[in-house]
């Protein structure tokens, strides 16, 4: 297997490299596809996570998530970076000590949001600051790069001021994250703005929710990296919510035109780690 040292230098040079693609698996199987598809480095969703508890975002604890990315870290070589939500906590030590604990399990990343878990705030821009800060004296303490993604909320949150959000990103830059990220930003000149005002790797979900855009467009801007964050889960969802009510309600095995067949397996067994 891949060591945890060899998984964080190739996730960094992927930073520095251009603009890459990092999908969201939500359990060892989907972890493994990915892999097998050909991606270079994976990312955990805490929504997608969350379902496949049966429950909703934001009720899962901080051991089940740092348990979850143990056995994502496990199933394949890639690097992968986790949703650590916001830290699991209030206050910087509570984002320092999420941090360690993520490091510890193979993870090579991880990002702290300033949403505060409480429906539409987030915490004020200093308390934010140093939440941020102790995260990333942690990550830097340790032998291997560990990438600290600082996210901004607004968007997320109700709040979707631009000139705000990038300041939030601004001073996250400035506590040492090591790449930045404004979930739904919403237009491709939004995410222009923000790039053009900060000096880290930008991470972008989805490209601009007004109108999409494929990740070549993304990458001549210089975002440097998309993610898709629960979107490949709900995909997933969705296509057993089909098949479940075709069954149920007409009775009829459409849904078997579907089926990947070999391509399945194949791929999964292409994705999984070198010890397995």
């Amino acid at each position: 297997m891949t060591s945890q040292a060899n998984r964080a230098k190739a996730f960094q040079s992927l930073h520095q490299e251009g603009c890459f693609a990092l999908p969201n698996p939500w359990d060892r199987g989907s972890a493994r596809i990915l892999a097998g598809l050909g991606f270079k480095a994976l990312a955990t969703t805490s929504a997608g996570f969350a379902r496949s508890t049966g429950v909703d975002d934001y009720r899962v604890t901080r051991d089940m998530v740092i348990a979850h990315a143990r056995a994502l870290c496990a199933a394949t070589d890639l690097p992968v970076t986790a949703d650590l939500e916001n830290g699991f906590g209030d206050t910087p030590e509570d984002c320092a000590e999420t941090i360690r604990m993520a490091s510890e399990v193979g993870l090579v990343g991880g990002s702290i949001e300033d949403f505060s878990g409480e429906p539409g705030q987030q915490y004020d821009l200093a308390a934010a600051t140093e939440r941020v800060a102790a995260a990333v004296e942690v990550a830097n303490a340790l032998p291997f790069p560990f990438i600290v993604t600082a996210r901004a909320e607004n968007f997320f949150t109700g709040s979707p001021d631009l000139t705000d959000t990038i300041a939030r990103l601004q001073a996250y830059q400035d506590a040492g994250a090591h790449c930045l990220y404004a979930p739904g930003l919403r237009t491709l000149d939004d995410i222009k703005s923000l790039l053009s005002s900060v000096d880290r790797p930008v991470n972008v979900l989805l490209g601009p929710s007004a109108n999409r855009v494929p990740v070549s467009e993304l990458a001549e801007i210089g975002v440097r990296r998309v993610s898709v964050g629960a979107v490949f889960n709900s995909l997933a969802y969705g296509a057993l919510i089909d098949a479940g009510e075709e069954l149920l309600e007409s009775g009829t095995f459409g849904f078997m035109e579907r089926l990947p067949g070999e391509k399945l397996m194949r791929l999964m067994n292409a994705g999984s780690a070198d010890e397995d």
